[in-house]
């Protein structure tokens, strides 16, 4: 099945559009300055601005920010297959390849399988040299959560 690019499917981009601003909307991402892009059905891109209040003591990002980024871009790269339900991450497996300081960081997401209770996905994330600096597979399940339920999914809004 071909993706459907933002310009395509109206229901598919509304449905994109609203989880943007789900995103957007979530607390967590007030302390985690960030911000997502659906990119097309089953791929999201985040970008997110990495400074020193999420260091360790040695002066670079703590693991918490990577999972962070590595999660987000799969779960929403996967949430563009549930138009309905809100996934939940049940596992995830993250590589660190690099330590991050300060600067943007681009975290691509990717859907690989899964359509109706259970997706996989994957994602990466990109240092401003271009460099990838951590990577990751998560599984995620279809929640009782009904998307349309949530505070800042709105569809058509």
């Amino acid at each position: 099945m071909p993706p459907e690019s933002k310009t395509g499917n109206a229901g598919a981009q509304s449905h994109y559009k609203a989880l943007e601003r789900l995103y957007s909307s979530a607390p967590i991402n007030q302390t985690f300055k960030s911000t997502l892009e659906i990119v097309e059905r089953g791929r999201s891109k985040l970008t997110f601005t990495v400074d020193r209040s999420v260091f360790h003591a040695a002066g670079a990002a703590h693991g918490t920010i990577y999972f962070k980024m590595l999660d987000d871009a799969a779960f929403y790269a996967a949430n563009t297959l549930a138009t309905d339900r809100f996934l939940l991450t049940t596992s995830f497996n993250l590589h660190f390849t690099k330590p991050v300081r300060e600067g943007t960081v681009i975290a691509e997401g990717r859907w690989v399988s899964g359509k109706r209770r259970v997706f996989v996905a994957e994602s990466r994330l990109i240092d401003e040299q271009g460099d990838e600096i951590g990577r990751g597979t998560g599984t995620f399940m279809r929640s009782r959560i009904a998307l349309s339920g949530l505070p800042g999914y709105a569809p058509d809004g």
